[in-house]
């Protein structure tokens, strides 16, 4: 699966999808902590990283900065992704975070080759778990899988506004 690429938005065929947002980081040695450099150790310090570069994005801005609702929606498809990493995907090996003219492009590398999985619910049973993927797909505005030697890159395009 090396170089392929899986394009999803709102549930559509992958097939059928909008044009690609693929970003590559070459993850950089480990650190002592068994972590590339940058890479948050949870999901709750990728959420400040996010938190962190949104504040410095909209500060002073006079209240133009993003919804609440907006905000909260990018802190979920952080902290999903990123748990998804480190539960399912073999962890989490590098992370990115960035402000573009279309919102917060966010990149979560992990070390499995295997594609995320949306399983199907019984509507009338309450299982605990498997969300996360389903939660993304439908707060992101454009999702991407890229398929790597040893992992995979998923990019995440949430809407500011």
């Amino acid at each position: 699966m090396n170089g392929e690429r899986e394009v999803l938005r709102d549930g559509t065929n992958p097939a059928d999808g909008p044009e690609e947002v693929v970003v590559s980081p070459a993850p950089g040695p480990p650190t002592d902590t068994g972590r590339p450099p940058g890479v948050p150790r949870n999901a709750a310090a990728a959420r400040d990283v996010v938190t962190r570069l949104l504040e410095a994005q909209f500060c002073g801005l006079g209240g133009e900065g993003p919804a609440d609702v907006v905000v909260a929606d990018a802190l979920l498809v952080t902290s999903e992704l990123v748990t998804n990493a480190v539960r399912h995907g073999g962890g989490l090996t590098g992370f990115a975070a960035e402000i573009t003219d279309d919102g917060l492009l966010l990149t979560v590398a992990d070390a499995s080759t295997r594609a995320p999985v949306t399983e199907k619910r019984d509507p009338g049973t309450n299982p605990v778990g498997g969300y996360g993927w389903m939660l993304v797909r439908r707060l992101a505005k454009q999702v991407s899988v890229t398929y790597l030697p040893g992992g995979k890159n998923i990019v995440a395009l949430v809407a500011l506004a």
